[in-house]
């Protein structure tokens, strides 16, 4: 059964190292105002992505962060980051 869960998961996208930097290799983000993208849903990503790297959504680091990337490695993206699980919300202190 844990063999056909791990051939499920997406591999690891080669463009992945660029976005890490901002949204965590497993989605959480890394540095404040960056969304975290873990279990997103897949299409939301894909379109989003899309968005960004055509100018539809007008912001520019991710603009030029993914501006050169392919469809494909967009998808590869979306795929990862839908596929992570999200951390459960943390509470602050009292």
């Amino acid at each position: 059964m844990a063999a056909s869960v791990q051939a499920a998961a997406p591999a690891k996208p080669a463009r992945l190292g660029l976005c890490a930097a901002c949204h965590g290799e497993t989605g959480q983000a890394q540095i404040p105002g960056a969304p975290n993208l873990a279990g997103q849903k897949l299409d939301y990503l894909r379109e989003a992505l899309k968005q960004y790297r055509d100018g539809r959504r007008n912001v520019p680091l991710m603009r030029a962060a993914i501006g050169p990337m392919s469809d494909a490695d967009l998808d590869e993206l979306a795929r990862w980051y839908s596929a992570q699980t999200p951390l459960p919300p943390t509470q602050g202190n009292p």
